[in-house]
């Protein structure tokens, strides 16, 4: 069942090395050998008195696509999601589970059943009680989405008994309240264009025209930033950026590295969320050269993260030498080491790669994004030290996914979106779906079972990459941040989350040109 979660959730978009001479013409024009997007730093934001505030405060939404929170496509929808539902669970800045709909929980001692109390007196907006026959049957639909399917692969079994959810497991997960981030909407609504949820706001159309106003059932409505938000169509992402650079809405959620990456100017601010998208370099351990866990390992040495995340993505990455976020308190730091050139270079001749014999490589990455074409030349670059040399092979994206699972490649830029209980066993355990390496370890295994049923999951997730490291089948280099673009002055007091851009929503200050 494990074998399905982050295959289904795979955001893979990377680079590998195949072959040797000349670096090829990169498939895309004009590569930038440095990213295009300055953020602004928060110190450097315009005051709002040097600006001319809106007159009210709008959001992207698609009237094309639902807004049912598992089902929909547009990342407009998701947007306002976190405005219209709740969850058992959201992940707060660490990636902890915080309860929100739950009330309490439990599981027995191997991890594999948890029983989930439902809060009382909870109302949705249309005035009905919160029970957890919602609950259970809006998990056993996500299951079904190809949103949430792999995250909840390993589920056996939803059921519900007065006020409980019950969820049982193929296999032990002592983390599995973090996978739990998942909308709860009314049973019997999910067909609705805009389905019944608890949050905070609820949608409405007066006069034709969509609007979120405040869900009148919640307490607190008062202390909302602004009373009601117009929804602003927006069907396309070209929609989307051009509506924002108009100033139709103030508000939009981004990936700044991504492929089709947006270019905001102006008076803009700039919030970055900590997200689980994991970059990092893989191998094939098949190759002559990449069978030796000596070689993977010094070549970790030679990886200069800071430089990597500060100017080859501009900024919107955190450096991470463990495939764990370092957001989270499970990150191992104590495992991490200080980028040193001459430790590097000791490292290559003590594995026997200074004899004057040249190895050429590739590394492979995909050409549709400049912002990792880019990183994955300044990799090459860094790590063509002593007898190895590195060019990159940048292929369109299925070309680069057919080499991937052809084996054929030497090294390759890779890019996955983990699940926040940080399970890495698809990426490392001998029999992992996304293994493309052909890496193979029993003890890797062994600690990788260990850490899904521990007891103390820091303390086996510290043993889990203190083997990752030495071994180094992959080598993480940083998790991608998402970004919340607003006009400068608009909006105060934004602590984005991965989920949710709204993410302490009562901290949050509008500032209009009057009031709205």
């Amino acid at each position: 069942m494990k074998k399905t979660r982050l295959l289904l959730t795979l955001l893979l978009l990377l680079s590998l090395l195949a072959g040797c001479g000349q670096e090829p013409t990169p498939p895309t024009p004009d590569i930038p050998d440095e990213p295009v997007i300055t953020p602004v730093p928060p110190e450097e934001e315009v005051s709002v008195n040097t600006i001319t505030l809106p007159d009210f405060f709008s959001l992207p939404y698609n009237p094309d696509d639902t807004l049912d929170p598992l089902t929909c496509r547009d990342s407009a929808q998701l947007t306002l999601a976190p405005l219209l539902y709740e969850s058992l669970f959201m992940l707060d800045e660490t990636f902890q589970p915080v309860e929100i709909l739950c009330d309490g929980y439990e599981s027995n001692n191997e991890h594999s059943v948890w029983i989930f109390r439902i809060r009382d007196s909870v109302l949705f907006s249309d005035g009905s009680p919160l029970t957890a026959a919602d609950a259970a049957a809006a998990l056993n639909r996500a299951r079904e989405t190809d949103r949430y399917r792999a995250r909840l692969s390993d589920i056996i079994k939803v059921a519900h008994s007065g006020n409980t959810v019950t969820v049982t497991l193929s296999s032990p997960n002592a983390m599995f309240p973090a996978l739990l981030d998942i909308p709860i909407v009314k049973k019997g609504t999910e067909r609705n264009s805009a389905p019944t949820g608890t949050g905070p706001y609820r949608f409405v159309k007066e006069n034709g025209a969509a609007m979120l106003i405040p869900a009148e059932t919640r307490r607190g409505t008062d202390l909302l930033p602004v009373e009601s938000i117009p929804l602003t169509e927006c069907p396309n992402t070209t929609a989307l950026y051009h509506r924002f650079s108009s100033r139709d809405i103030q508000l939009l959620v981004t990936d700044l590295t991504g492929p089709d990456a947006f270019n905001p100017t102006g008076n803009i601010s700039i919030r970055d969320a900590n997200t689980t998208v994991l970059q990092f370099i893989g191998f094939n351990t098949a190759h002559p050269l990449f069978s030796s866990a000596a070689l993977r390992n010094a070549l970790g040495l030679g990886i200069d993260r800071a430089t990597l995340v500060n100017t080859y993505l501009a900024g919107h990455a955190v450096a991470a030498q463990s495939p764990v976020s370092p957001a989270t308190p499970l990150y191992p730091d104590v495992l991490d080491m200080d980028y040193s050139r001459p430790a590097f270079l000791e490292a290559m001749t003590a594995a026997g790669y200074q004899n004057g014999t040249i190895h050429e490589v590739t590394l492979l990455v995909n050409s549709e994004n400049n912002f990792k074409v880019s990183a994955a030349h300044y990799l090459a670059d860094a790590l063509s030290a002593c007898d190895i040399k590195i060019r990159v092979r940048a292929l369109p994206w299925e070309e680069y996914t057919a080499a991937l699972e052809a084996g054929d490649f030497d090294l390759y830029y890779g890019e996955v979106k983990l699940t926040a209980d940080w399970d890495l066993s698809q990426l490392v355990s001998t029999e992992g779906s996304l293994n493309f390496g052909g890496y193979a370890s029993s003890a890797m295994d062994v600690l990788l079972s260990g850490y899904a049923a521990a007891q103390e999951p820091k303390s086996a997730l510290r043993s889990l990459c203190r083997y990752l490291q030495t071994q180094a089948p992959i080598l993480p280099l940083c998790f991608k941040c998402s970004s919340v673009v607003t006009e400068s002055g608009v909006v105060e007091g934004l602590s984005p989350t991965a989920a949710d851009p709204f993410h302490a929503l009562g901290n949050i200050i509008i500032n209009l040109s009057k009031s709205n």
